[in-house]
């Protein structure tokens, strides 16, 4: 599903407007590859990101989004990062801002698969292959990878 039913209904009633919610990045991890995939909307490669829904957890919505997108199975590890996104308006016009939360997860079982529709590709990329990202999505992935102790905290 690519928008959540909450936020569908949220739309209803306030269109396009600013509406901030929850986002939230799975970095799966596999050796020395981290999971990436390839938006059907935008065309962006990015690790496999998501909407955290009411009342969810954080570390099972990053798990419950990389089963639905890539059809693999993972263990979230860690909460690495916490920061806030600048405002950003999506392909249909809706203007979201998110309090995004990377997690860092391993990879259990399965074969990336774009598997909801929502991307054109899942696969693994080695981690020295990343200069073609997004800055901040080569960021994510190396804050996961260096992780160690507490989370990353943006000020």
């Amino acid at each position: 599903m690519a928008t959540p039913d909450f936020v569908l209904r949220l739309r209803e009633r306030i269109g396009h407007e600013l509406l901030c919610l929850t986002g939230v990045t799975a970095v799966v991890l596999k050796g020395d590859e981290v999971l990436l995939v390839e938006r059907a909307d935008n065309g962006r490669v990015t690790p496999v990101t998501g909407i955290v829904d009411p009342g969810e957890q954080p570390a099972v919505a990053a798990v419950r989004e990389v089963l639905e997108e890539a059809d693999v199975v993972a263990e979230a590890e860690a909460l690495v990062w916490v920061h806030n996104r600048p405002p950003q308006t999506h392909v249909n016009g809706d203007v979201a801002q998110y309090l995004d939360i990377v997690i860092r997860c391993r990879h259990v079982s399965g074969d990336p698969f774009p598997a909801d529709g929502e991307n054109t590709r899942a696969f693994w990329r080695p981690l020295d292959q990343l200069d073609d990202l997004d800055g901040e999505m080569r960021e994510r992935i190396r804050t996961a990878v260096a992780h160690e102790g507490s989370a990353r905290f943006s000020a």
